[in-house]
């Protein structure tokens, strides 16, 4: 579980567009804080013993630093993000990273925001629908990647993507804000019989639940105390990190990493 992670850099992240509602063409990224910003996650992930692969970021793709929105992975399976028309062009760059390496790359028919929407939980795959990522998506990831597809929606484009609501921290922990997502897909989260951590709404707008977990040490953006003392008081290790110039972009730490070791599926004998 987030033990092998794919991350690209930060040398062309600006902000061209506004896709979310935390850019803004007017404020721009100071780009040597955003690289010291970077290179503390990627060190994090390494001290914490965890693979980092590596893509370099293109000049015409400002937000490739964001690797989590290209696709989402299973065993030896990519379903390749379909994202705004603005990141359009990231798209060959990591499919010539997945098939060099080996991946069986599939293309999404519709509209999805990639492992941005679309979170492993064991043999789950939570998934977000609504805002970046098509409802007919749903059925393409269940029949690609042979999950049991949990659907989900946050209320509005303040929760642009699933993986600034709900964060997988480890088999049986999930961490959510419950102001982010509909009545219904409260009532589906709360009946998976996890332990849930609750965040609320102001620790959230600041990217705490965008994070890696690889299930014993948790890496968080910083400013979320309250998130970060409830998971120690679980016993695990938490890495808090600046991540203002990230979040320029709209991203965080979760944002900055494309999971590459969903394991596939069980196979009874």
């Amino acid at each position: 579980m987030n033990s092998e992670l794919l991350v690209s850099d930060v040398s062309h992240f600006r902000v061209d567009y506004a896709i979310n509602p935390y850019m803004d063409t007017a404020v721009q990224p100071d780009i040597e804080a955003a690289h010291v910003e970077h290179q503390a996650i990627v060190a994090a992930h390494l001290a914490a013993g965890r693979k980092v692969e590596y893509v370099a970021s293109a000049p015409n793709c400002p937000d490739m630093v964001f690797t989590a929105n290209a696709a989402v992975l299973r065993g030896d399976r990519a379903v390749l993000g379909n994202p705004p028309p603005e990141r359009k062009g990231e798209l060959p760059y990591f499919e010539e990273w997945l098939v060099d390496r080996g991946f069986e790359v599939v293309e999404a028919p519709y509209a999805f925001s990639g492992q941005g929407d679309a979170l492993a939980y064991g043999d789950l795959l939570l998934t977000a629908y609504g805002q970046r990522t098509d409802e007919r998506m749903l059925r393409v990831l269940a029949r690609e990647l042979d999950y049991e597809v949990v659907p989900l929606r946050t209320v509005s484009c303040h929760w642009y993507d699933l993986d600034l609501a709900v964060g997988v921290i480890a088999p049986g922990l999930l961490a959510y804000c419950p102001d982010a997502l509909d009545a219904p897909s409260l009532r589906t989260l709360r009946g998976l019989g996890a332990d849930l951590v609750e965040v609320s709404v102001e620790e959230a707008a600041r990217f705490a639940l965008n994070l890696v977990s690889d299930g014993t040490t948790v890496t968080m953006t910083r400013g979320a105390p309250l998130l970060a003392a409830a998971l120690r008081d679980r016993g695990l290790q938490v890495v808090e990190l600046d991540t203002t110039e990230l979040a320029k972009g709209g991203g965080g730490v979760r944002c900055t990493a494309l999971t590459l070791d969903n394991p596939p599926a069980r196979r009874s004998s």
